[in-house]
């Protein structure tokens, strides 16, 4: 074992190598080409946990088929705010992606983005009743305005057959489908925009590196002790600047950079399974992501669906996920994560939270107990004729849920993305899960924002974001020419006409 400790002075240290850091260390290249960076990740290769295709439940959030972004008021009337911000997100990531691609950062588009139908299906009035006033409320807004509705047998059994195969005509459905819906492996995006990351000079990548302790210095820069998991050796960093984008592994580290913005949060950590068809020719009938309606007290990473996606360069056909509860806050994590995160300023948000989504602890008890055959019945309710022989269980990836601080309420849990930044905007955390990777370039550009103040005002940053983003500092979802031109210009450099 070496007692040497090696000392590294960088502008930026980047904590996970996923989807996060790898978008957040691309967009400051180009943005400042001299930046030094670190990239510290404790496992051997890069998006091998939250981005990793088997392990992200949502691949291509669009919120053209989440029923759960447009919650139903108690009035009846259906809020569509949080499906619009996510798909005019997506819209922004989808830009980015196509800059990679037409500078050849990213190379061959088609391997990690390919179009496939997005899907929602529901049965029952009440379920029919919702769906058609999602949809009214949706397709006024230019950014779904191809969305289709029916209700009519033939039709629906045309977009998703396997789905339909073996259901009576009789029976209430209705479904809606944006034909313009993709399906994104956000590992394979991730792993090519670091490979070009890590060619760049000023920028280094440590695999099986493990950060444990950060504490930030009297004249702002930030000292991190970092462990190198194979040798047992000590590295230290001095950066300006820390973002820590470490999936489950974000709320520890918060904790250990104690900042005053940082206090009261807690995690709520939720694992998932997927069962996984092995029949070729169940795979090969179906051709798109149909949604459905989560049960109550469900998260939202738990919205069932049946999903084909391109895993690997291989069809492949997936249901669920199941939920699952587990002390871990990351798949390759420890036991030990959830009560070692609970500290004073915690306890009591978390207590209140516990107390207030008691419908949720149930649900997880009850996915918990499922056994084989309560998993292909929750299947046939989507694939009416699934032969438990088809269909093998897989492990899927931990999510981390946000519990913080409410004046209102004391403690609550939050569903979505959390970004805490430091006063002084040296250091920013990103918790949370859904909607998570698919919204990526917003959330780091939003990062940026906050902690770039004097530099992202500058004609030269400005300029930069937009070549990068055409549609930077412009609503799409308020200007539908300029959402068409985008549109068609991303759909033909990424391939996907």
């Amino acid at each position: 074992m070496s007692d040497t400790t090696i000392r590294s002075h960088c502008d930026v240290v980047l904590i996970g190598a996923g989807i996060m850091s790898a978008t957040l260390g691309i967009i400051l290249k180009e943005l400042q080409p001299d930046l030094t960076i670190d990239i510290y990740e404790r496992l051997d290769n890069a998006a091998a946990e939250s981005s990793d295709a088997w392990n992200n439940a949502g691949t291509g959030h669009s919120a053209f088929c989440e029923l759960n972004y447009t919650p139903e008021g108690s009035d009846g009337s259906i809020d569509p705010k949080k499906a619009i911000s996510i798909a005019e997100s997506f819209e922004v990531s989808r830009q980015f992606w196509a800059y990679l691609a037409q500078k050849g950062i990213v190379k061959s588009p088609e391997n990690f983005i390919k179009r496939i139908p997005h899907i929602s299906f529901v049965w029952g009035d009440k379920n029919v009743e919702f769906l058609t006033k999602r949809f009214k409320a949706l397709q006024a807004n230019p950014l779904f305005e191809e969305m289709q509705f029916s209700t009519d047998f033939a039709e629906l059994k045309s977009w998703m057959p396997l789905v339909m195969e073996g259901r009576k005509e009789s029976e209430k459905v209705a479904g809606t489908s944006m034909a313009i819906g993709t399906d994104v492996n956000f590992g394979e995006l991730t792993r090519n925009m670091f490979q070009y990351l890590t060619q760049m000079e000023g920028v280094n990548m440590y695999f099986g590196h493990e950060v444990k302790k950060l504490r930030q210095k009297e004249n702002k820069t930030w000292r991190i002790k970092i462990k190198n998991l194979n040798d047992g050796s000590i590295r230290k960093a001095y950066p300006k600047f820390v973002f820590i984008g470490a999936g489950g592994g974000s709320l520890p580290l918060l904790e250990k950079a104690d900042i005053p913005e940082g206090k009261g949060f807690g995690g709520f950590p939720v694992s998932g399974q997927w069962l996984k068809c092995t029949n070729p020719d169940v795979i090969a009938k179906h051709e798109s992501k149909v949604y459905g309606k989560a049960s109550v007290g469900a998260p939202p990473m738990s919205v069932p669906h049946i999903d084909s996606r391109m895993i690997n360069g291989e069809k492949q056909l997936l249901f669920g996920p199941f939920a699952g509860f587990s002390t871990r806050f990351l798949k390759n994590g420890k036991y030990s994560d959830l009560p070692k995160s609970i500290q004073l300023d915690n306890i009591m948000p978390m207590l209140i939270a516990g107390y207030k989504n008691i419908p949720l602890t149930k649900y997880l008890i009850e996915q918990v107990r499922q056994s084989p055959a309560d998993r292909i019945k929750a299947l046939r309710e989507y694939v009416p004729g699934a032969k438990s022989k088809d269909w093998v269980l897989e492990r899927a990836g931990q999510r981390v849920q946000v519990i913080k601080k409410d004046e209102k309420e004391g403690g609550k849990l939050e569903f979505g993305t959390e970004v805490i930044t430091a006063a002084d905007g040296t250091l920013s955390v990103l918790l949370g899960a859904s909607p998570g990777a698919s919204t990526a370039v917003s959330i780091m550009i939003d990062v940026i924002s906050r902690c770039y103040k004097n530099e992202i005002k500058t004609p030269e940053w400005q300029a930069k974001f937009k070549e990068m983003i055409p549609s930077y500092g412009q609503k799409l979802n308020e200007n539908p020419e300029l959402l068409k031109a985008v549109r068609e210009n991303t759909a033909t450099v990424l391939k996907l006409k």
